[in-house]
């Protein structure tokens, strides 16, 4: 039996028992050895030393982020989640089998990817809720690596967002998250896109404009910015704020060019030295913190006896990129700006996360890698272009050409520039020149996640990653593929009456075969991003072999399942040769006047299309003036001087029309072969619009001008002053007759219907009272039905019944709304939030449908915007009332007389994403233009 013994026991017991002096001797050492080390100085010692060491802390997740069971965004009560049947793109790669596979959901975390009926035992007797996804496509949640979402809510009002900040041009102090508003109108609709993460920036008016911060879109329940945030640098902490620990990531926005040079008007060399000198503070202020520390670690305390810690609350930001702690997010588009922000960063020994924009980084790759540490990573758009001078050389083979040298792409919107819930359109648009599919797919999902220091949970579906996903109703390169289902840390995002979707073609479940740009990718460098526009060739008789359809001047199909041989003469098709066995090559040898034969690869000779709604031919570089026709005048909005006819003045496009601008060349070798612009203006009255030939070289050429006028313009629009019942006084007034000199006669001409009169107006309300206007003026006037459209339109699917028993045409402009605007805040945002799109609601009612566009850059996409008008509608319209849209629907309403010609498109339908221009058809001109 063992005995317990007490120590006091042992002690009390001990043969050499201490004296109660000797004891008092010991208790008051240890006192004061205690009082050494836990005195008020020692402790101070000890936080300093401390800071000291977090100093040289790396950015990285927790040591047990990887054994995570819930994610820190975890929701409680959030139901599993089992993602059946699905074919997985996974962040790099489609999984192997055809990418079939299961994924569970649970915590907020990917608890489980592969076949979940047989190795998802561990996860028995956990409650979940299915979705089948019946072997559709499944990709991780789109991130948008440069948004300012919440910042420049919408619909845009004063004091809702963030704007612009011109307090100087060095900022680092500032934080987009003092800007987020929680109830933009955009997070709905970028979630509908599959948008699960964005970037928050600041705007680029300055050198050094701020604090970006990183957001999952869904709502939370506390509806704050801050619980939007991914991994935010610090955490609440009671009534004050705490870094974490260790340390993550913060985000830093730049700018160079123009912005900032234009918002403080001073030049480069000014934008540079703003940079140099801010980073020269903040070094100062590392270079003390260090010098500090090391006296510290070698515990020579009497040597900062009397001095704090060095600290700045003013350049701490730019001490952390000295520090190696912050993704430096740079706006920057040319050559000569990248260079400068490339030796920048080698004079401060800092790495630059993503030139944003950065339109000319395809021309320097090498330069990109001369950057310090990694080079930096180039966030673009795919065709937005031009928009600037700065943008002027940029190509939509950058992607591309980037990827082969080696340089990471990625894929963003810039929202509201670009509306984020049409990110993935970017990466399509991408593929289609030439970005390869798993880079266009990573380019808006893994890559940005990499670039951001986020990829260890978000940009991918593997176990332990963040549960956001998509599930879409094609392959996400397909175009208009769209959301099924949007899952964001766990929890499904759309939920009836949000939830809407439709079966699309079988085509479009595969990856996309796209065209060969190889000569026209090396002719963008080649060229220093201006190539060659016009066609290499202009011919009278060629011979299309391998057709596979023939569309009619009437939008009627006439297919060719075994191919056909289609030969025309000065425009025209003069025979269509189809069989096997060689008969319609003999049949070719019997023309002696041919002269080239071109091969479509199944593709199919269509309707050229028009192009509505953007200054195309009257501007080339929007912001500068000397390259513009310029504003039109508005008596509503100011004195028009006498001797251009005073308040009568009444503005014709087709006198400051410009011919050969690359927005155009571009529009026509995309099939877009007309163009009709309004005059430019600012105000009430904009003047006589005109129609013409997108291929022409000038205006004196034959068959440039297609009609001198077309129509006449107004706009209204609540914007205070002068107020819309003052805009419709003045409408009212001009159709009774009370105008003068040009005003009057096409106001006049307007109210007999000899003339479509085109109103420029979103709002509902506005839109009824045109149309009481309309039966007004058509009572009083008594000479004929006034040929009444409306443009822009977002609201006119709440009057569709109206507008069609007055018989009033529609043009969408744009073709896809989004509600910049308050009058806009009622569109109809179409799949999946609506069951209708605008275009197919309206054309329910039998109204005359037309498609424009904003800018004019997006020209050349216009059969882009028709085919997915076309797939959205889930078989309500026809594939001739897509093609009516830009076409002959276009032709009408604006008076103009469609042209008729053809365009040859190789390698597929003209509204497949496969298939590439090779030639326009011009029965008017005599010719063919082959590319």
């Amino acid at each position: 039996m063992t005995s317990k013994v007490h120590a006091a026991d042992v002690y009390n017991n001990s043969p050499r028992r201490p004296t109660t002096a000797f004891v008092a001797l010991l208790t008051a050492a240890a006192f004061s050895i205690s009082f050494l080390f836990h005195s008020p100085a020692h402790v101070q010692n000890e936080a300093i030393l401390a800071r000291c060491a977090a100093l040289h802390t790396p950015v990285r997740p927790s040591s047990d982020f990887r054994t995570r069971t819930t994610s820190d965004r975890y929701v409680p009560g959030t139901r599993a989640v089992l993602v059946k049947n699905a074919t997985i793109w996974d962040g790099e790669d489609v999984l192997p089998g055809d990418g079939r596979a299961d994924v569970f959901l649970d915590g907020g975390i990917v608890k489980f990817v592969g076949d979940f009926s047989k190795s998802g035992l561990e996860f028995e007797g956990v409650e979940y809720d299915t979705l089948d996804a019946g072997g559709a496509w499944v990709t991780p949640g789109l991130v948008d690596m440069h948004s300012h979402i919440g910042s420049a809510a919408a619909p845009s009002l004063r004091g809702a967002s963030g704007g612009g900040v011109r307090n100087g041009p060095v900022l680092p102090w500032l934080r987009a998250l003092d800007t987020i508003n929680t109830h933009d109108a955009a997070y709905e609709l970028s979630v509908a896109g599959g948008v699960s993460t964005s970037l928050v920036l600041p705007g680029s008016g300055n050198a050094i404009g701020g604090q970006g911060f990183v957001i999952k879109l869904r709502p939370t329940v506390e509806r704050t910015p801050f619980s939007k945030l991914l991994e935010p640098p610090f955490t609440y902490n009671g009534s004050g704020i705490e870094p974490a620990n260790p340390p993550r990531w913060r985000y830093l926005k730049q700018a160079c060019g123009e912005n900032p040079s234009r918002a403080y008007s001073y030049t480069r060399m000014d934008n540079i030295w703003a940079f140099r000198s801010a980073y020269n503070e903040a070094r100062k202020v590392k270079e003390a913190q260090d010098l500090y520390c090391a006296k510290a670690q070698a515990g020579q305390w009497d040597e900062l006896a009397d001095s704090a810690f060095p600290e700045s609350l003013q350049w701490e930001m730019l001490v952390d990129v000295l520090r190696g702690r912050v993704k430096v997010n740079t706006h920057c588009y040319e050559a000569t700006d990248l260079d400068g922000l490339v030796r920048l960063s080698n004079e401060f020994k800092f790495e630059i996360a993503a030139f944003h924009h950065a339109s000319e980084t395809y021309l320097v790759p090498d330069l990109l890698k001369k950057a310090y540490g990694k080079p930096p990573a180039s966030a673009l758009f795919s065709t937005n272009m031009r928009y600037k001078r700065e943008a002027y050389r940029g190509s939509e083979f950058a992607p591309r050409i980037l990827a082969e040298n080696g340089l990471r792409v990625i894929m963003k919107s810039d929202h509201p520039v670009l509306d984020s819930r049409y990110l993935l359109y970017e990466a399509q648009t991408a593929h289609y020149y030439g970005l390869s599919a798993s880079l266009a797919l990573a380019s808006v999902t893994s890559t940005p996640a990499d670039v951001l220091g986020l990829s260890h949970r978000i940009g991918y579906i593997r176990k332990g990653y963040d549960a956001d996903l998509v599930i879409w109703d094609a392959h996400p390169l397909a175009l208009s593929a769209t959301p099924k289902q949007v899952v964001i840390d766990g929890i499904p995002q759309l939920k009836p009456p949000h939830a809407h979707t439709v079966d699309k073609p079988a085509f479009l479940q595969r990856v996309p075969k796209t065209p060969n740009f190889d000569k026209e990718a090396k002719e963008a460098v080649e060229y220093e991003g201006l190539p060659p526009l016009v066609p290499r060739r202009r011919v009278k008789s060629v011979a299309f072999v391998n057709v596979s359809a023939v569309y009619t001047h009437e939008l009627d199909e006439q297919q060719y399942t075994s191919g056909a041989t289609v030969l025309v003469e000065g425009g025209e098709i003069v025979w269509t040769c189809t069989g096997t066995g060689g008969r319609c090559s003999e049949r070719l040898q019997t023309v002696p006047s041919l002269e080239e034969t071109v091969d479509l690869q199944g593709g199919v000779l269509g309707p050229a299309l028009i192009s509505y709604g953007a200054p195309l031919g009257l501007t080339e570089i929007p912001p500068e003036m000397s390259t513009s026709d310029g504003i039109a005048p508005d008596a509503l909005m100011g004195v028009v001087p006498p001797i251009v006819g005073g308040e009568g003045t009444l503005v014709r496009a087709v006198d400051g029309l410009q011919f050969s601008g690359r927005d155009i060349l571009l529009a026509y070798r995309s099939g877009v072969t007309s163009g009709i612009t309004a005059p430019l203006h600012a105000g009430v009255i904009g003047g006589l619009s005109v129609a013409f030939s997108t291929g022409a070289a000038h205006k004196l050429e034959d068959g440039a001008i297609r009609k001198g006028i077309t129509a006449l313009h107004v706009s209204l629009a609540h914007v205070g002053q002068p107020s819309v019942s003052t805009q419709i006084a003045l409408l009212r007034r001009l159709l009774k007759g009370h105008g003068t000199g040009d005003v009057k006669e096409y106001f006049d001409k307007a109210a007999r219907g000899e003339i479509p009169l085109v109103v420029d107006v979103d709002n509902a309300d506005v839109i009824a009272t045109l149309l009481e206007l309309k039966a007004e003026v058509e009572d009083s006037v008594g000479q004929g039905k006034m040929k009444l459209v409306l443009a822009g339109a977002a609201e006119a699917h709440l009057l569709a019944k109206q507008i069609a028993a007055a018989d009033v045409g529609v043009i969408l402009v744009p073709s896809r709304s989004f509600p910049h605007t308050w009058d806009q805040r009622r569109h109809l945002p179409g799949l999946p939030l609506s069951e209708d799109t605008a275009v197919s609601l309206l054309l329910s009612h039998n109204i005359t449908v037309g498609l424009g566009i904003v800018e004019q850059w997006s020209a050349r996409s216009t059969r882009f915007d028709v085919a997915w008008a076309y797939l959205d509608a889930g078989g309500k319209i026809s594939k001739k009332a897509a093609l009516a849209l830009a076409s002959k629907n276009l032709a009408h309403l604006l008076g103009v007389e469609h042209s008729g010609e053809l365009v040859a498109y190789a390698g597929g339908d003209l509204l497949d994403i496969s298939s590439k221009v090779v030639a326009v058809l011009s029965s008017d001109g005599d010719y063919v233009d082959l590319w």
